[in-house]
């Protein structure tokens, strides 16, 4: 690309999942940790919030979509945690499964689950590398 024609990323905006059902899938986010930031109903969206960041997950209702396993490979977004086996606990004991038990990875630890659509959302931590770690 020319200097004319180039462009600077600034961040992220938002990362959106669709899902099938608003009302169920902000109701499976709620149960996993997320605090729903604004919904609107009559656009099909909601966002859920991640830490103190203005951009979330926005949800967004794509009524043709039926439940489904996650495709492999899915994209994954991963978010940060202070102990992701902490958050896997967490999860199992508000009734979501995991898709497999947390992963030892160069970082610390991941810990997966898929919505009823198959959007994966992973949980990870910089236990290994604390240098790394928001805080």
């Amino acid at each position: 690309m020319s200097d004319d024609q180039s462009y600077e990323l600034l961040g992220f905006d938002n990362v959106l999942l669709p899902v099938g059902n608003l009302e169920e899938a902000v109701g499976f986010y709620e149960r996993a940790g997320f605090a729903v930031g604004f919904r609107l109903d009559e656009a099909g969206i909601a966002l859920l919030k991640v830490g103190g960041e203005t951009p979330g997950i926005l949800l967004r209702a794509e009524e043709a979509l039926g439940h489904r396993p996650p495709p492999w490979p899915a994209t994954r977004v991963w978010l940060e945690v202070p102990d992701a086996r902490a958050a896997a606990k967490t999860l199992a004991a508000a009734g979501i499964a995991l898709l497999d038990a947390p992963l030892s990875v160069a970082t610390g630890w991941t810990v997966e689950v898929a919505d009823p659509w198959g959007n994966v959302v992973g949980f990870t931590d910089y236990s290994k590398r604390p240098e790394l770690a928001r805080r």
